[in-house]
């Protein structure tokens, strides 16, 4: 299908801050938050274990997994609504999606789809929830309210990673068997246009200002950059193995990108288009986001069960946290 890729899963550890008071270096240990600033509540991180048919509800502030919650279908795609409430994880095997109550942290409906449902994503607003079909080479647009299907667009082969614009203007779809981007109008619900990237292109990123889109490209293991306003490749820069999805982070300045086949994260100046770090993360890297401090980055590793948190200014991994197996978790899995 679109490599289940039935694997597995392990470890853990902590962090802490120096803070520099005149000439007196004071450590202070922090199990409850990443920052050294007040945060009224951390947000969580939703992580779908696809052999394990459920989702890892991670609390940021604790590095540690509070909840497991079981998602039928080989959960795969994951979208965090804006208010945080919601949770969408598409469901392959049951042809869909789930939609996950971040309060009562269970599965409060499902919605059918198609055969191939993967990539998930929703609206800035919240209004609307868009659905790849792997199969189909489609693309579902449903009201978040009645959970009705709206409308389906064609788009290129084998559709993956969907991401929406800041603007809500437009919706991106990296097409993985046609090597392209399809740009849809989300006023007409039609593609506008397509842009051809590297070869089968998977996750995919934009930046706060829509104006880049990160296109991690598995089979030529680059990521390309898209500018969205001619939808014209204006970059390709060559990571290592096998990537997969992307995430930004320092105010966009650095993208990070998992590389699947040897268990590391690319790190890219945005500026000047250079690798400038590769991280060890662990086995199998797949989806990946940044906490909303824009400064710490988090990894779901398949084989391992896991997920590495990457601290985006010193380059290093300063937590794992244990999760399930099969840790997919592609999409935007941060709540808010």
């Amino acid at each position: 299908m679109f490599s289940l890729n039935y694997r597995r899963a392990s470890s853990r550890l902590v962090c802490g801050i120096r803070t520099i008071l005149g000439d007196k270096a004071v450590a202070i240990g922090i199990a409850t938050a990443f920052l050294s600033t007040p945060l009224a509540a951390q947000p969580f991180a939703y992580i779908s274990n696809q052999l394990a048919d459920s989702v890892s509800v991670i609390d940021t502030a604790t590095g540690s997994v509070v909840d497991t919650i079981a998602v039928p279908g080989k959960p795969a795609g994951v979208a965090v609504a804006p208010d945080g409430n919601k949770v969408y994880v598409s469901t392959p095997e049951a042809k869909g999606f789930a939609v996950v109550d971040t309060k009562k942290r269970e599965v409060i409906g499902s919605v059918a789809v198609n055969d191939g449902t993967l990539g998930i994503a929703v609206s800035p607003d919240g209004k609307r929830i868009y659905v790849a079909d792997w199969y189909k080479n489609n693309v579902s647009v449903i009201d978040a309210d009645s959970l009705q299907i709206i409308k389906t667009i064609s788009v290129g082969e084998s559709p993956s990673g969907l991401v929406v614009s800041p603007d809500n203007r437009w919706l991106y779809v990296a097409n993985r068997i046609s090597n392209s981007v399809s740009q849809i109008d989300l006023k007409t619900l039609t593609v506008k246009k397509t842009a051809q990237v590297g070869t089968h292109p998977f996750g995919l990123t934009i930046d706060a200002r829509g104006e880049r889109i990160y296109v991690a490209n598995v089979k030529s293991d680059d990521v390309t950059v898209v500018e969205t306003a001619r939808m014209k490749p204006i970059a390709t820069v060559k990571v290592n193995m096998l990537p997969y999805a992307t995430a930004l982070a320092l105010n966009d300045s650095r993208l990070l990108v998992t590389n699947q086949d040897d268990g590391s994260v690319s790190v890219i100046d945005t500026e000047t288009l250079k690798e400038i770090a590769l991280i060890t993360v662990g086995t199998k890297p797949e989806g990946i986001s940044t906490h909303p401090d824009d400064r710490h980055v988090y990894v779901a590793n398949w084989f391992d069960g896991n997920v590495s948190v990457i601290d985006a200014r010193t380059l290093k991994v300063i937590d794992t946290i244990q999760t399930g197996e099969g840790s997919r978790a592609f999409g935007q899995f941060m709540g808010k």
